[in-house]
């Protein structure tokens, strides 16, 4: 059985990964619906071996038809079209942070809280969660099953990709002028400087002095593993590299955990790939996790703060894993589900 399925906002980093992903995990799209913004209308894009036209999502009657939809748009498109999507019959899977925090829409990380896809029925719309925050809680839920988790202090080392194409093409433009003597061009899609650089401002200040994306961490985090009790301490930092995401996470656990054990429910858990062992100089590196599916864990050690507690460095593809590989792995449970 094929399902017809919408791309909304194809023509962006995280849309055409969607397509790849589609094409590279067999999905079984009988019809592909391409839209996105006026400004990409009538532009081609290759699905499978056949061609499609983009069609203006602002100009479409109505959504009625579509299966699945999935939605890499911005939170203004996505607050606007999702619940037409939904009224007219699609279930929508979200990428953006419009609805991650509404309370009757499940937050998803199919490895982590996959029994959530059911609150789908409420209103026909899935959140993805922030990049940072699913390859988080991918390698949390083995040591919080096993033996809890009070408190969580990370720090976040992340790609460009994650401020989208532009900002890619920024470290590029930065880093050849740098590279030629020229004088390097006025950042325009990230914070500061990004060519050589790191920066600790990714995404708008609160009035607590975090960040919206550190926030989000938090408050995310404790929405997928149900558990509100859970402390979250995030510091965002955007790095001049341009896939992947790299996070040093240090964890206050409820009972005591031995890095010997962390290693092995790590490597028994769903989506996790363990790389640990510093004496050949073997961990994750954001090379080695782009263009991947999983979620790497290295760096494996008793905290030397928390007691009892852990350490660890975990790496992930933010393009793939923390944006369109999630959302279709989403998908793909709603269609084992019978939900779609």
């Amino acid at each position: 059985m094929g399902y017809r399925v919408a791309v909304v906002g194809i023509t962006g980093e995280v849309g055409r990964t969607f397509l790849k992903v589609l094409e590279e995990r067999d999905f079984p799209v009988d019809e592909l619906i391409p839209l996105a913004s006026e400004r990409s209308e009538g532009k081609r894009i290759t699905f499978k071996g056949k061609e499609y036209e983009v069609k203006a999502l602002n100009k479409q009657p109505n959504f009625k038809g579509i299966d699945i939809a999935l939605f890499s748009a911005g939170g203004s498109v996505s607050r606007e079209y999702a619940p037409k999507f939904a009224q007219d019959g699609a279930v929508v899977v979200d990428n953006s942070s419009a609805w991650r925090m509404e309370p009757d829409v499940p937050l998803i990380v199919p490895e982590v809280n996959p029994e959530d896809v059911h609150m789908v029925k409420n209103r026909r719309i899935i959140a993805n969660p922030n990049c940072s925050t699913i390859q988080m809680v991918v390698a949390l839920k083995p040591i919080y099953d096993e033996a809890g988790i009070k408190r969580v202090v990370v720090a976040t080392y992340q790609s460009v990709s994650g401020a989208g194409a532009k900002a890619i093409r920024e470290l590029e433009e930065q880093t050849k002028a740098w590279c030629e003597g020229r004088e390097i061009p006025e950042p325009k899609h990230i914070a500061k400087r990004i060519a050589f650089n790191v920066v600790p401002h990714i995404d708008v200040f609160k009035e607590n002095d975090y960040t919206k994306e550190e926030l989000k961490m938090l408050n995310e985090t404790r929405k997928i593993l149900h558990d509100e009790s859970i402390r979250v301490s995030a510091t965002a930092v955007r790095v001049p590299v341009f896939y992947s995401h790299s996070e040093a996470v240090h964890m206050e656990t409820e009972r005591e955990i031995s890095p010997e054990r962390a290693r092995e429910v790590l490597s028994k858990a769903p989506g996790v790939v363990v790389v640990d062992n510093p004496a050949e100089d073997e961990y994750p590196l954001s090379t080695d996790a782009a263009g991947r599916d999983e979620v790497f864990v290295g760096r494996i050690r008793k905290d030397l703060v928390f007691e009892p507690g852990l350490a660890m460095w975990v790496v992930a593809d933010n393009i793939r894993k923390g944006a369109a590989t999630n959302t279709v792995q989403i998908a793909e449970l709603l269609i084992k589900e019978g939900l779609c």
